[in-house]
């Protein structure tokens, strides 16, 4: 390999980024609501610290967490919640869930002031390195999808929710 004498045409070139965020921005509350908007999803906001969407059957929560706000949490709740007596079913059914599917870590919740078992499908994406806007897009878009399969199957064949 040859290295040419003469590198000053590398002077016209921009300047490396320094940080990783130069290119990708950090993930944000209002970056996720506009690409809940593009998915044209509608929302919910609290405010600061968290977006809701609303389904027939469940809703989705976003929110940014974590010590530096470099965590991006997608959560699922089902309406439809499990009574107790059917605890160690809903155990069998989350178990199968997170054994066969790829995506969302699916959990029982504590139990609620009225005692019911709530279910719960999960995202933990760290990204302290920032994001780039088509990967935001292609995970909430991937999150609201799956939200639904595993609401879906909740009440399919799963067999826990009726």
């Amino acid at each position: 390999m040859h290295c040419p004498d003469d590198l000053s045409m590398l002077d016209s070139l921009p300047p490396a980024p320094t940080l990783i965020t130069d290119i990708n921005p950090p993930v944000t509350l209002r970056r996720v609501s506009a690409t809940l908007d593009l998915l044209d999803v509608r929302h919910l906001s609290d405010g600061d610290s968290s977006l809701l969407a609303l389904w027939e059957r469940h809703a989705l929560l976003f929110a940014i967490e974590g010590p530096d706000d470099e965590i991006l949490v997608i959560r699922t709740r089902p309406h439809a919640t499990v009574p107790p007596e059917l605890s160690e079913l809903a155990y069998r059914a989350v178990n199968e869930w997170n054994h066969s599917r790829r995506f969302a870590k699916a959990y029982v919740g504590d139990p609620t002031e009225r005692g019911q078992l709530p279910l719960y499908a999960e995202w933990q994406i760290p990204l302290g390195a920032g994001i780039h806007d088509a990967l935001l897009l292609e995970i909430i878009d991937t999150a609201a999808s799956v939200s639904t399969t595993f609401v879906d199957w909740l009440h399919g064949d799963g067999g826990l929710l009726l």
